[in-house]
């Protein structure tokens, strides 16, 4: 049972780290409430479900190829600009009015949610590196229904962290000024564009590396 809640925790310091996740929430869930905040985390736990599959099924060269991680860089640089500078136009309409909420529909922030995380390296890197030897730890010692139970419990800590954050964020809404609200939106908007520009460079890097091969 130890062995159990140390994956949960494990899956807790993956999803707790402030990164363009956890911005998204916050933002979504000033916006237009809980539900949009925690499909933002859903959308990101099916990506990841995704990663682990690739991981589970050894298709992880597939991920290191130079070419695969130019295109994820520059692609995630889009989707982060894009989110944040949207954010950024929609922050002082969609909070002039505290019980008004956004009428984006829920599909809107699942997908932002699966491809801020299907794009983003680190996430991949997370899962070759820890998840990887997860795998081949299990595979060598124990059964397959035992690395299931671990993946179980990692996900587990992924949805608690998904579900504080959407609380959060959409609680945010009910207790403070509709200035500090906007303030907040903005800011996670900057925030976002800040790492979809670090994205972006990271890409243009990994191009010329790529160019020089």
């Amino acid at each position: 049972m130890s062995v159990f809640i140390s994956y949960i925790f494990l899956g807790l310091t993956l999803a707790a780290p402030i990164g363009p996740i956890n911005a998204a929430q916050l933002d979504r869930g000033i916006k237009s409430g809980f539900w949009h905040a925690w499909l933002v985390g859903v959308g990101a736990m099916v990506a990841d479900g995704l990663y682990m599959l690739l991981v589970y099924l050894g298709i992880v060269h597939f991920l290191s190829d130079p070419l695969v991680k130019t295109f994820l860089w520059l692609f995630g640089f889009f989707v982060l600009v894009y989110i944040g500078v949207e954010s950024i136009k929609g922050a002082t309409n969609a909070i002039t009015v505290r019980s008004q909420r956004s009428r984006q529909p829920l599909s809107k922030s699942f997908l932002s949610g699966f491809f801020l995380s299907l794009c983003n390296p680190l996430t991949i890197l997370f899962w070759l590196g820890i998840y990887g030897s997860i795998v081949a730890k299990t595979a060598a010692s124990q059964s397959i229904e035992q690395l299931w139970i671990y993946s179980i419990a990692i996900f587990i800590g992924v949805s608690i962290w998904d579900v504080t954050m959407a609380g959060m964020a959409s609680g945010f809404r009910k207790h403070l000024s509709n200035r500090v609200l906007t303030f907040i939106s903005i800011a996670s908007g900057v925030s976002l564009i800040i790492f979809g520009i670090y994205f972006g460079w990271e890409g243009i890097k990994a191009l010329l590396e790529f160019r020089k091969t």
